[in-house]
């Protein structure tokens, strides 16, 4: 399973610091103006918690296999099953972001999160501001940004509903259309799920095991069609996905079996095979030779 950030890791990239209590709140909600934040942009990953971003400037998101370019200010919702990252075009931007664990609404909106269009998986997630209203959206996350602090014993129940107005007048709005067109868009995704393939590895214990291992199993993480994922990576290497796939995690057994004294039932586990058998059968047929022998040639 590629490396997804937690809260704890958020909070040391950006603070350096962890918030007092944070392991005990289950839901946790923060918010924060972007300026007072490191912005070294992060690797393309999941997260393991909501964000909600109002920023200003010209920036282009990542997100799955599309990429978009925005300028002024946009209002952005991210959600954990979706890897994204950034890169500022010109100048430093500026603005607002929260972020909050699913629990934080948990029976607090009907049908969950992940029915609102701007966190359902391929949904559209960005959507641009009239000045006006960048005024109505900055004044929710200042409201955020006094109530957090304050002693308020009904402050949580404050927030979610100011999240939750903003959530309300994004529906209102038309989602913004501008995708930035790589320059080669094949190259893009292919690019991504090279990526990653490659943080599975190295293995390097026989309890760490590979998760993603089929097209479909990347698919669901790049949250594309498995088809579309097969085209662009088959127009982009002239391999399949499969055989991709296939050539790393036989790589990856070609050394642990030279380099380790793991026997070959771990070794095969570790790759994501559930049966002995099964990796020998794999094995061979790529390289001509079963396990046991491989590593004593």
């Amino acid at each position: 399973m590629a490396p997804t950030e937690t809260l704890e890791e958020f909070y040391q990239h950006k603070f350096n610091g962890l918030p007092e209590n944070l392991k005990k709140d289950v839901g946790h909600f923060n918010v924060f103006r972007l300026e007072d934040c490191a912005l070294t942009p992060a690797n393309n990953s999941r997260r393991d918690f909501y964000k909600i971003s109002l920023i200003r400037g010209h920036l282009r998101y990542h997100y799955a296999d599309r990429s978009v370019e925005v300028t002024g200010t946009t209002l952005m919702f991210f959600n954990p099953k979706v890897p994204y990252t950034w890169e500022a075009v010109t100048g430093e931007p500026s603005g607002y972001f929260c972020i909050f664990k699913e629990a934080f609404f948990t029976e607090k909106i009907r049908g969950g999160l992940q029915d609102l269009p701007m966190f359902a998986t391929g949904g559209k997630p960005f959507y641009a501001l009239t000045p006006a209203q960048e005024q109505q959206v900055s004044a929710i996350f200042e409201k955020m940004l006094a109530e957090i602090t304050s002693d308020y014993l009904y402050k949580y129940d404050l927030l979610r509903n100011y999240v939750t107005e903003m959530t309300h007048f994004a529906l209102k709005t038309q989602p913004a259309e501008a995708l930035y067109e790589h320059p080669d868009a094949n190259a893009r995704i292919t690019a991504v799920f090279s990526e990653l393939l490659e943080r599975q590895f190295p293995i390097e214990s026989p309890s760490q095991r590979c998760q993603l291992r089929s097209a479909k199993d990347f698919a669901e993480q790049l949250a594309v069609h498995v088809n579309h994922l097969n085209r662009a990576i088959k127009k982009t290497t002239g391999k399949t996905t499969t055989e991709l796939i296939s050539s790393r995690l036989v790589s990856e057994a070609m050394a642990l079996l030279k380099h380790t004294n793991w026997n070959i039932s771990e070794i095969g586990y570790s790759l994501g095979f559930e049966e002995p058998a099964h990796f020998n059968n794999f094995f061979k047929k790529h390289t001509s030779l079963p396990p046991s022998q491989f590593r004593h040639v």
